[in-house]
């Protein structure tokens, strides 16, 4: 969209101070990204979810910076003027710092990011900060974290009991500190949503949040069921069902492919009398 010029980390402070909500999508390839964008979203996320709707995962744990690499790099490709936030993936921040900022350098040259993201609470608050002292943006990410479900016990809702919530709380002033510009607040009880979103001066987005967040993120595969079985959740709204038009559609190609309804007279291509007569002779041409 010529009209459309990326979000920076300051103006997202400011449309959360003005309460203008940021709408933010994954998406994973160019097409998706081009009508991301196209339609008018705020920020993008190459999530490591590709783990599980792109690349058939169950989990987003196999998931590596070279796969963050290639899909990030896709995407930009694909919205030249949308802020992109690539994730880093399981274990690539969690060692030194050295290794961490390499992770970093990938997605940011190589991939072509604007901002990463990182899933963690206080454990990851010096990782935080070191990326961000090396320039970087960071997109902090608390509640649910899918890299750490095998810890946490599944996918569990979180901030259901006081000590939870001022867990959650405590990470996420600490993410701020550190220098977090966001924070995705994701499978949070909405009473505790809204209470850290009003003690942090950065924008929260939410997944299954509530509606209290300062913005909203949801996987592009879940937003257009794009998906077979899909699987209901609760938190998610189907704006469009491009799955049954997709599985329609090649149903229908196969149904007309043996049936030889197509290709149809409209699809074909003729050549000339003197083609045909190159191939089979002016005497044969009409007997082939």
């Amino acid at each position: 969209m010529a009209d459309k010029h990326a979000l920076n980390i300051v103006k997202m402070k400011k449309m959360k101070a003005e309460g203008v909500p940021l709408s933010m999508l994954t998406a994973y390839d160019y097409p998706s990204a081009l009508l991301a964008e196209e339609a008018g979203i705020d920020l993008i996320l190459v999530g490591d979810s590709l783990g599980n709707v792109v690349l058939g995962y169950d989990t987003t744990l196999p998931v590596t910076i070279d796969d963050m690499v290639y899909h990030t790099r896709s995407v930009v490709r694909g919205a030249q003027n949308t802020f992109i936030v690539a994730d880093m993936p399981f274990m690539t921040y969690h060692g030194g710092v050295d290794e961490t900022l390499r992770g970093v350098r990938r997605l940011m040259q190589e991939g072509r990011a604007h901002a990463v993201k990182m899933e963690g609470g206080l454990e990851i608050c010096e990782a935080v900060s070191a990326v961000t002292k090396a320039g970087v943006p960071v997109l902090g990410h608390i509640g649910l974290t899918p890299q750490s479900v095998n810890m946490i016990g599944g996918y569990r809702i979180q901030g259901k009991d006081p000590e939870d919530a001022q867990r959650l709380m405590n990470e996420a002033k600490a993410l701020e500190a550190a220098g977090a510009f966001g924070i995705v607040l994701e499978l949070v009880t909405e009473e505790v949503a809204e209470a850290i979103t009003k003690a942090l001066s950065i924008p929260t987005i939410g997944i299954g949040a509530g509606r209290y967040c300062d913005g909203q993120v949801l996987v592009f595969h879940d937003l257009v069921r794009y998906a077979s079985p899909y699987r209901e959740k609760r938190f998610v709204k189907t704006y469009a069902d491009v799955g049954s038009i997709i599985r329609e559609g090649i149903s229908s190609y196969v149904k007309e492919v043996k049936e030889r309804s197509f290709p149809a007279e409209n699809h074909v291509f003729n050549a000339d009398e003197h083609v045909l007569e190159s191939l089979y002779g002016a005497a044969g041409k009409g007997e082939k």
